[in-house]
């Protein structure tokens, strides 16, 4: 008998969890500036203005942080330099640099015309908005999709995906902050049941995406399908994974689908805006540091042990604590001008 042993060496991940706060905040942070920005052209006082204060709230706080995770992910401060001094037009990284200070420059513009109540100088930043998010949409997929040596990550289907949650976790994190405003500002249970609708569009979005993945890789279409379907016969932690992402799935929108007469209860709100939020975030987990442990070539896996320092677990405690102190800001601001709450409620 002879006995070939395969030896595979080991690589660090290349993409920190830092990355991962990053691609969820900014799809937070898309997902918040077209709900701003649609919420801003209605005049008439319905359900969808009283969500125009939620809106700009998490718009704020996400285009804020979701800078500064990405300037930690370049692991050197004055890194981004290079994008500039060295532009690189075929690398989305490259172009993110230009598009992204874009977004953020106009996201903080609309927040402040809402704060001054400058109702014609939102509607005329909207529109720009609108297109500055959906470019950042379009770049952080592409990203991805541009490593043709993932196969998890090189189709058309992951940029779909990263959207959809991504907005997803806008109605999650609407849900978690609309409790922090001033009670003139606070949606309301007609508002809330339209954020539900919205959540509840957004996820049936997703399963037809799911379907229409999955479908096109039966038929040979879908790489990415096969690549997932060799992690599900060979590998049981990534099995289980998949099973337990599919479970809470199902939990998230079955809490939708309930939801319809438990908004106005104490606290339902609060869990049903967490699941969705770490819904989306368990699945950029899974995305980014799971597929890293997936040699592209050999056989195995690579058991990715997270840091407790800066590039881990300090790390990720450190983006949640800024955002919870831009809440904490926002709202003492809010409390401090209550002229600002007529305007807005007016």
């Amino acid at each position: 008998m002879q006995i070939i042993e395969l030896l595979t060496p080991h690589y660090e991940a290349a993409w920190l969890p830092w990355a991962v706060q990053y691609f969820f905040l900014a799809g937070v942070a898309t997902g918040a500036a077209l709900l701003t920005a649609l919420c801003s052209w209605d005049s008439t006082g319905s359900s969808l203005q009283r969500l125009l204060p939620v809106a700009v709230l998490t718009l704020a706080v996400s285009a804020i942080a979701a800078p500064v995770s990405l300037l930690a992910d370049l692991h050197q401060p004055a890194r981004f330099w290079h994008f500039y001094a060295h532009f690189t037009p075929w690398s989305w990284m490259s172009v993110g640099a230009l598009l992204l200070p874009v977004f953020v420059m106009l996201s903080v513009a609309l927040c402040a015309s809402w704060w001054l109540g400058k109702t014609h100088w939102m509607r005329l930043l909207s529109p720009l908005l609108v297109l500055s998010a959906l470019s950042i949409t379009v770049y952080t997929g592409a990203e991805m999709m541009a490593v043709r040596s993932r196969p998890l990550w090189s189709t058309m289907w992951v940029p779909v995906n990263l959207a959809l949650t991504g907005w997803l976790a806008t109605v999650g994190v609407a849900f978690v902050l609309e409790r922090f405003l001033p009670a003139a500002l606070r949606p309301g249970a007609a508002a809330l049941q339209l954020l539900r609708g919205l959540g509840l569009a957004l996820a049936a979005a997703l399963v037809a995406v799911a379907t229409a993945w999955a479908l096109t890789g039966m038929n040979g279409g879908s790489p990415s399908f096969d690549a997932a379907l060799r992690l599900w016969n060979d590998f049981p932690v990534w099995r289980m994974t998949m099973v337990g992402s599919a479970i809470g799935g199902a939990a998230v929108v079955g809490a939708l689908l309930r939801g319809r007469h438990r908004l106005g209860a104490r606290g339902y709100t609060l869990v049903l805006g967490l699941g969705l939020a770490a819904s989306a975030w368990v699945f950029r987990w899974a995305l980014f540091m799971g597929v890293q442990g997936v040699p592209k070539f050999g056989a195995g896996l690579y058991l990715y042990h997270m840091p407790l320092g800066g590039d881990g677990l300090l790390g990720m405690v450190g983006v949640a604590g800024l955002c919870v102190a831009l809440v904490a800001l926002a709202s003492w601001a809010l409390e401090l001008f209550p002229a600002r709450q007529a305007k807005a409620v007016a």
